[in-house]
């Protein structure tokens, strides 16, 4: 069984996530986009701290035995490497369309310098 320290400890620590995360969104500062995974992660975070027969029965799926709160710190480790990936994502996207924006832009200014001229 997790030891109650840990679970504590990871009790207190979903609680801040989910404090922080509902303040991000309260200020717009976290789209919706992005707010009901990160809500679902703190719940589930919640769940598997307080709930520690479960994150035993996970970590027996899993075959961990020595430790089971290894287990929660590996599914966290998963999900932030899945949203680095997401993240990676939108930001070569973003890249490539502030490529051709400045392209654009270039293209903009150079026919407005050649109508001045005109003019």
């Amino acid at each position: 069984m997790t030891p109650l320290v840990v679970s504590i400890a990871g009790a207190i620590a979903s609680v801040v996530l989910l404090g922080v995360i509902i303040e991000l969104i309260r200020s717009r500062r976290l789209r919706e986009r992005y707010a009901l995974l990160w809500l679902l992660t703190g719940v589930v975070l919640l769940v598997l701290s307080l709930w520690r027969d479960g994150l035993n029965t996970i970590a027996g799926w899993a075959g961990v035995t020595g430790y089971p709160p290894a287990v929660l710190f590996a599914l966290g480790l998963l999900f932030v490497i899945v949203v680095l990936l997401h993240y990676s994502t939108v930001i070569s996207r973003l890249s490539d369309q502030n490529t051709i924006l400045a392209q654009r832009v270039a293209l903009l200014e150079a026919e407005l310098g050649e109508r001045e001229a005109r003019t």
